[in-house]
C-alpha cells in the first residue's frame, strides 16, 4: 500500500495521518475518472475496502467502505506521530482538557501541579 491510499483508508475512518482517533465513519466517495478511483479499487482488489458500484447516495459514484482488514492495515502501516516538547504537549492536553480556563491559566496551573508533584512530565 502506498502513502496515498494509506491516506484514502485513514480518511474514509475519520483517522488522522498517524492513525490515531476514533473510526467514526467507513465510506469514501469516488466516481470512474476521478484522482482517487484508481487507488480505491486497488485497495478493493487487495482486500481493504468493498464497492458498492452506482450507489444512488452518492450520486451515482461509487461508495466505498473500508474492510476489517482494512481498518487493520490503515492502523499498523501508519507512522508514528512525533515527538511533542513540553509546551506542544501541554497545548494539546489543554485542547483535551475540559475547563474554562484560557490557555494560559491552564498552562501555569499545570507547572504548579508539576512543581507540588502532583503530576509528572
Amino acid at each position: 500500500m502506498d502513502a496515498k491510499q494509506l491516506h484514502i483508508l485513514q480518511h474514509s475512518l475519520g483517522l488522522d495521518p498517524y492513525g490515531r482517533g476514533t473510526m467514526y465513519r467507513n465510506h469514501f466517495v469516488t466516481g470512474e475518472g476521478s484522482m482517487d478511483h484508481a487507488d480505491c479499487m486497488a485497495l478493493v482488489e487487495a482486500g481493504y475496502m468493498g464497492v458498492r458500484k452506482n450507489h444512488p447516495l452518492a450520486g451515482g459514484d461509487d461508495g466505498f467502505w473500508v474492510t476489517e482488514a482494512g481498518k487493520r492495515a490503515a492502523v499498523a502501516n501508519s507512522p508514528a506521530p512525533p515527538k511533542l516538547t513540553r509546551s506542544q504537549q501541554t497545548y494539546q492536553d489543554w485542547l483535551s482538557y475540559d475547563s474554562s480556563m484560557s490557555f494560559i491559566e491552564y498552562a501555569k496551573w499545570k507547572s504548579r501541579q508539576r512543581k507540588e508533584g502532583r503530576i509528572y512530565g
